[in-house]
């Protein structure tokens, strides 16, 4: 089965969540990482997973929540939890916001060390910002690109510090061919697969609410750009989220 890596699941879904969960369920989606951008979605997400056995949850705050304060959402009773895998997303992104650059990388640093004391894994959010990323993200941390849509310098520098690469929907679009290029270039053992519903849409469904059953739609085409049968490729994305986050237990 497919595991959707990075999701965000809401109430906003025609049907509801249950019906989301449900419909990737019967498309071989059997996992789903639920990420939290907004902290206040950080405890909805947990009660979505404590009444589903196949959702997990990372927990963080993206930089659109500059003024969010991480020791009140990221306690240790929330990090604790078995069903909270890892941190995130948190990053940088400064393509509508660079005047918050100083105040974006204050919230970033602290997500970052509180993911560290706990020995957890971070999805990294990061937009237009890869200097910083690539200063910040020393090898004191690991964890995984989310929705990897940067350079292949950038590429090269995370893959030396041990971080995985998360293809999304974006894998799929007609202009998107230097991102298939890097992916080309990505070795297939620290590749993963997310939707970032209700987000990137990918190929057929552009234009539509992502849901994450369409994850099987990146994987198709990041089969074919790596010469895999899917089902090899299926296999090896499942091991690959694993190791990924340990605290998954199948």
């Amino acid at each position: 089965m497919f595991i959707d890596t990075h999701c965000h699941l809401t109430d906003e879904y025609d049907g509801g969540v249950d019906a989301v969960i449900s419909h990737a369920d019967a498309n071989n989606v059997g996992v789903l990482i639920c990420a939290t951008a907004d902290p206040k979605d950080i405890i909805p997400a947990l009660n979505i997973a404590k009444t589903h056995n196949n959702i997990f949850v990372t927990t963080g705050i993206h930089p659109d929540y500059i003024n969010e304060k991480p020791d009140e959402y990221l306690t240790d009773e929330i990090l604790n939890n078995p069903l909270v895998i890892g941190v995130g997303e948190i990053g940088l992104d400064y393509h509508y916001s660079p005047q918050t650059r100083k105040e974006q990388i204050e919230l970033f640093e602290k997500q970052l060390e509180i993911a560290r004391t706990h020995n957890m894994p971070v999805a990294i959010h990061t937009r237009e910002a890869e200097e910083d990323t690539t200063n910040i993200l020393t090898d004191k941390y690991h964890g995984v690109m989310h929705c990897f849509t940067s350079s292949w310098n950038l590429a090269k520098t995370m893959l030396d510090r041990g971080f995985y690469f998360s293809a999304s929907g974006i894998l799929t679009f007609k202009n998107s061919e230097e991102v298939r290029e890097t992916f080309v270039k990505i070795p297939i053992d620290r590749i993963v697969i997310e939707t970032d519903a209700p987000f990137c849409a990918p190929v057929p469904y552009r234009g539509k609410t992502c849901e994450p059953a369409m994850v099987v739609e990146t994987a198709r085409v990041l089969a074919g750009i790596k010469n895999l049968q899917i089902e090899d490729l299926e296999n090896i994305l499942f091991e690959n989220t694993k190791k990924l986050y340990p605290k998954i237990k199948l």
